[in-house]
């Protein structure tokens, strides 16, 4: 049974996305639009779950080409999880690599632009980033083996900062 654990910001979670960053680049280059650092641990001075967030934007009809390349660097697809838009990858053996999460997303996607939104309004404001952090970290104590109530706890302040910032909040996050 995997704990939930959420820890103070740590600083090395630049440089470890910027790691992962590198050994994508070398088989992405010239075929994909960005490669952002997204998630908690890509907001100075918020708590996360030691996890880096990655999200790899593309034109939708390089996807084919994207995937290739990932699978010759060890990471397979495993569809869109319940979101369009999308496509995630898993991975084996990448012990010189930080624990992560690897994201294809479409340019024009919405869950990439409620990932950059998040995380720079976060970045902007310190009273939600505090306020964002203490709900984690309780979050995480209430349910530490429970991801579907840890995420669902989250819920309330992700949507109303997506209200704040004029996206959609009908959303709802779905695990699968």
């Amino acid at each position: 049974m995997r704990t939930i654990k959420v820890v103070p910001y740590d600083p090395i979670w630049k440089t470890e996305f910027d790691k992962i960053k590198c050994e994508l680049s070398d088989v992405l280059t010239d075929i994909v639009i960005t490669i952002e650092h997204v998630g908690s641990t890509s907001v100075p001075g918020l708590y996360a779950k030691p996890v880096i967030d990655i999200d790899i934007v593309i034109e939708k009809e390089l996807f084919d080409i994207v995937m290739k390349q990932l699978e010759y660097i060890g990471y397979h697809h495993v569809g869109d999880l319940g979101i369009e838009g999308r496509e995630a990858f898993k991975y084996k053996d990448k012990p010189h690599l930080m624990e992560h999460h690897l994201y294809v997303c479409y340019k024009d996607a919405d869950e990439l632009k409620r990932h950059i939104t998040l995380r720079d309004f976060l970045i902007k404001n310190s009273a939600y980033r505090d306020k964002y952090s203490k709900i984690k970290v309780d979050m995480a104590n209430k349910y530490p083996h429970d991801i579907d109530n840890y995420i669902n706890g989250k819920q309330p302040i992700i949507l109303e900062i997506y209200d704040i910032c004029g996206l959609d909040t009908s959303y709802k996050y779905q695990i699968k």
